[in-house]
């Protein structure tokens, strides 16, 4: 069985009182809880890098694991405004997200940037979040599961089976995200399915089955349930709703 994950994108919101507050509460309904102490289930929060110092703090000691949104391919140098491996795991980060959409589409990164940053991240312990999805337009033109396994293909380039071990893939439709819109659980796990068809592919069947694929794009406490219960959902990447204390937890604790 894939322990479900559940991860929290806070995208650019919050300050770090209110970053601190929030995760403080995570921490106390989540953080003692018998199925994520155990490691049955798994939450990750990705803060805004700058409040990555005040949420590690208000987490210390949870079992809930640190995340960032974003990161560069090098450990050091003249990339003014970037964040590097070596300085997020100084923090104690886990997990870092990469290639969102909004990565992709808004800041212009290619899936051959986001290969790099995707090995830079392995490099250095970090367990990556690779998010692929496609636009309305590639939805409407039928090319969803051509584009998915592109960015995929793209992605895993020039990476050993084996890593797929220290590998998460987020699906997150382009057209979903932060609309009120989501992918039906019926069209979330086709896509999900075909991913995990790719992976067969790329490795093995058994090392395709451990991957985790978490469904992204308007996740909410009203359908989580239904798109976990596929089986190839094994949990959520979760924006505005993980802004709410009561709303993402109760997405965490989602019945499968």
């Amino acid at each position: 069985m894939r322990p479900k994950l559940f991860a929290a994108n806070w995208k650019m919101n919050l300050l770090p009182d209110s970053a601190s507050a929030l995760a403080g509460g995570l921490k106390s309904e989540l953080g003692s809880d018998p199925a994520f102490a155990a490691g049955e289930r798994q939450v990750v929060i990705a803060p805004p890098a700058i409040l990555i110092p005040a949420v590690a703090q208000a987490l210390a000691g949870s079992a809930i694991r640190l995340g960032a949104q974003n990161m560069y391919c090098e450990d050091q140098g003249a990339y003014t405004g970037e964040i590097s491996p070596p300085m997020l795991t100084a923090y104690g980060v886990q997990f870092v997200i990469v290639g969102h959409s909004e990565r992709r589409h808004i800041f212009g990164e290619t899936d051959q940037l986001i290969n790099r940053k995707l090995k830079a991240a392995l490099r250095h312990n970090l367990q990556p979040i690779l998010c692929l999805g496609e636009t309305l337009e590639d939805r409407q033109a039928g090319r969803t599961t051509e584009v998915l396994v592109g960015q995929l293909t793209e992605g895993l380039s020039g990476l050993p089976p084996a890593d797929l071990e220290h590998i998460t893939l987020a699906y997150e439709p382009v057209w979903a995200i932060g609309t009120g819109h989501n992918a039906t659980p019926e069209q979330a796990q086709a896509e999900h399915s075909a991913l995990r068809g790719a992976l067969i592919e790329f490795a093995n069947r058994d090392l395709a089955h451990a991957v985790r694929i978490l469904y992204g794009g308007s996740v909410t406490p009203d359908n989580v349930d239904s798109l976990i219960a596929k089986p190839d959902i094994d949990g959520a990447l979760v924006g505005g709703a993980s802004l709410k204390l009561d709303s993402f937890v109760r997405i965490a604790r989602a019945r499968s």
